[in-house]
C-alpha cells in the first residue's frame, strides 16, 4: 500500500465458540456495509476458540467483497511452508480476498504445548524472516524451490500459481520491526497503540530505517492500527483520556480523528474493535462502516 491508496477499514471479530454465530453475522454485515476486512485472533492452544484459519475460510465462503485477516498469525504453531499452501489457497478461493497476518511469537508457554520447540527471541525473529521470505517464494508459480534456512527447509517443492496476499506483521521488538521495513507490506502497532503514543512513536522509525537501508520506500509500508473506542449518540467531552488514549465520541469526533491520522500522521487504515478490546455490536459497526469510513475515506481522496 502506497501512501497514495485510499485508507482500509476493517473490524475486530470474536474467535469464541460461545460467539460462532454473531460472529458469522458481523462479517456478513461488514461485507454488506462496504468494510475492507474483518480480524480474528490465532491462538490455537486455547480450546474454547475457533481456528483462525478454518474461521477465515468458512467466512470468506459466505461473503463477496471483504477480506480476511489473522490478526496476527502464530507463526511457531504454523510452519512456512504449510501456511503458504494455507494463504494461497485462500487466495485462490476467495478471489484474493486475503491479508497475511505475521507475528513472531510471544506466548511460548502456550506455543510449545502443540508442539514445536521453544526459540530464544534472536531465533524467533530468524525464523519470522524466514518464513516471509518463504512464503513468498513458494507463490505466483515457478520453478521448484529449494530452500535451506535455518528453520525452514524445502526441497524441490512446486510453488502455487496463486500470488502471495499482502504481508501485515504485528512485529514490536527493534529486531522484528527492522524485519518489516526490509520485508513487510504493512505493520499493526502492537497493544492497540496509536499514531500519538510512545509505542509508535520510537517504533515506526525503525520500520522507516530498515526500509531505506533495504532500498525500500518507506512509505509503501502501510500501518493499519487496531483502534479501540466506544462510538456514542452525542459528542464527549474529552474523546481521549488523561494518559492521551483514545476513549471514543461521536460519529463527527471520530471522523476528525481519523481523518488527522491520515493526513497527518500516515495512517493506513484501522480495525475497529470495542472498548477494552472487544468486539463491537451491530449499531457500532454501521456506524463505523456507514458513516465514519465513507467520510474519512472522501476527506483523504480530496486532500
Amino acid at each position: 500500500m502506497t501512501q497514495h491508496q485510499p485508507p482500509v477499514f476493517g473490524v475486530g471479530v470474536s474467535s469464541a465458540i460461545r460467539d460462532t454465530q454473531g460472529t458469522l453475522k458481523l462479517v456478513a454485515q461488514a461485507d454488506q456495509q462496504g468494510l475492507d476486512h474483518f480480524s480474528v485472533s490465532d491462538h490455537p492452544y486455547v480450546g474454547r476458540w475457533l481456528d483462525a484459519y478454518a474461521t477465515i475460510g468458512f467466512a470468506l465462503g459466505r461473503t463477496e467483497r471483504i477480506s480476511g485477516l489473522v490478526n496476527v498469525t502464530n507463526l511457531p504453531n504454523r510452519p512456512a511452508p504449510m501456511l503458504s499452501r494455507t494463504v494461497t489457497s485462500l487466495s485462490e478461493l476467495s478471489g484474493g480476498r486475503i491479508v497475511l497476518g505475521m507475528g513472531v511469537g510471544g506466548s511460548w508457554d502456550d506455543i510449545v504445548k502443540l508442539g514445536p520447540e521453544r526459540l530464544s527471541p534472536g531465533q524467533a525473529v530468524r525464523a519470522f524472516e524466514e518464513a516471509i521470505a518463504l512464503v513468498r517464494l513458494l507463490s505466483g508459480g515457478g520453478a521448484p524451490v529449494t530452500f535451506e534456512g535455518e528453520f525452514y527447509r524445502v526441497t524441490g517443492l512446486q510453488p502455487a500459481p496463486a500470488a502471495a496476499p499482502p504481508v501485515w506483521t504485528g512485529s514490536v521488538g527493534p529486531k522484528s520491526l527492522a524485519a518489516t521495513g526490509r520485508l513487510a507490506d504493512g505493520w499493526i502497532p502492537g497493544h492497540a497503540a496509536d499514531w500519538r503514543s510512545d509505542r509508535y512513536l520510537t517504533s515506526r522509525p525503525l520500520i522507516d530505517e530498515a526500509a531505506a537501508a533495504a532500498g525500500r520506500d518507506p512509505r509503501d509500508i502501510a500501518t493499519v492500527f487496531n483502534f479501540t473506542g466506544a462510538i456514542t449518540d452525542t459528542p464527549t467531552a474529552a474523546p481521549r483520556d488523561a494518559a492521551g488514549r483514545w476513549i471514543g465520541g461521536s460519529v463527527a469526533q471520530w471522523v476528525d480523528e481519523l481523518t488527522g491520522a491520515v493526513l497527518e500522521h500516515g495512517a493506513a487504515g484501522f480495525t475497529l474493535f470495542a472498548p477494552g478490546g472487544g468486539v463491537p455490536d451491530e449499531i457500532a459497526l454501521g456506524r463505523w462502516a456507514e458513516e465514519i469510513a465513507p467520510a474519512v475515506r472522501e476527506a483523504a481522496a480530496n486532500r
